[in-house]
């Protein structure tokens, strides 16, 4: 039985899940893909990116949602382009952006810097009033170095928040325990994390997917945007984004896979109250 799942009130055979949307600031079409799965479909998570071009119109148009802040060290296409929003210049390229690749970060990051940045983003979320739920990362593989991973988890202990992280199972791959770490900090993560578009393109019904499931609780985290000549232009996967906004709306498919097999839905608040001074 997941240990967090029991803490959360759910039994051994629930299967629970978070669906998150990731990117919230990253374009208006983002925006207004991930609002509508929040408001109207079955996205129960999302979080912000706070150095991305429209941030602050993502934080005029919330209303009180689960959202999170989604820690930037990487602007990674070739022409759409964001940056620090503190004076960092080991986390600027040659352009005047974020390093591209997680490689060019851990090479040139100043972790000062990093820590600083990072702590910046949550802050300047929190002052445009968003109620901040958890942490994640853009390109979460930049925090999977132990250094910058001491960083994400100093800032979520101190910030009682909980966090995004893979699973146990992927602790020998990673080579270090970072979980048993997270573990031994009180800080609380959901048990796995899988991407969404590989519940869509794997050739099995999604509700069978789902069924198949273990018990516990699982983020299914996604990356929505809805069509528009504006999102064809930031980023060459805009037809996988307007599939994602398609699959987490009203009428989509993982909208009714989720009622049919039982999974119960929560978003990260649940486990922000479990982290909560009593």
């Amino acid at each position: 039985m997941s240990s967090l799942a029991a803490r959360l009130g759910f039994s051994e055979r629930d299967r629970v899940v978070i669906i998150s949307c990731d990117e919230l600031g990253f374009s208006h079409s983002t925006n207004v893909a991930i609002y509508e799965a929040l408001r109207h479909g079955a996205a129960t998570s999302a979080s912000l990116m706070v150095p991305a071009p429209w941030s602050r119109g993502a934080a005029a148009a919330y209303r009180g949602e689960d959202v999170g802040a989604h820690l930037t060290l990487n602007a990674e296409l070739d022409l759409y382009r964001w940056g620090p929003i503190t004076q960092a210049p080991s986390l600027l390229d040659g352009d005047g952006g974020f390093p591209r690749t997680v490689d060019d970060v851990w090479e040139h990051a100043d972790l000062d810097e990093v820590r600083r940045e990072w702590r910046a983003q949550v802050e300047r979320a929190i002052y445009w009033g968003f109620d901040v739920s958890h942490l994640d990362v853009h390109l979460g593989e930049v925090a999977l170095k132990p250094e910058f991973f001491d960083i994400y988890l100093d800032l979520a202990e101190d910030l009682r928040l909980p966090l995004r992280l893979p699973g146990h199972e992927e602790q020998e791959r990673i080579g270090f325990p970072f979980r048993d770490l997270v573990e031994e900090r009180g800080v609380l993560a959901p048990d796995r994390v899988v991407q969404l578009s590989a519940l869509t393109s794997s050739g099995i019904d999604i509700e069978d997917t789902l069924a198949a499931m273990p018990p516990g609780v699982t983020e299914i985290h996604s990356h929505p945007g809805a069509d528009s000549p504006e999102l064809r232009a930031c980023t060459p996967d805009w037809q996988d984004r307007v599939q994602a906004q398609h699959v987490l709306s009203a009428q989509g498919s993982l909208t009714r896979a989720l009622d049919r097999c039982g999974c119960k839905q929560i978003g990260y608040r649940e486990l922000r109250r479990l982290m909560s001074p009593s």
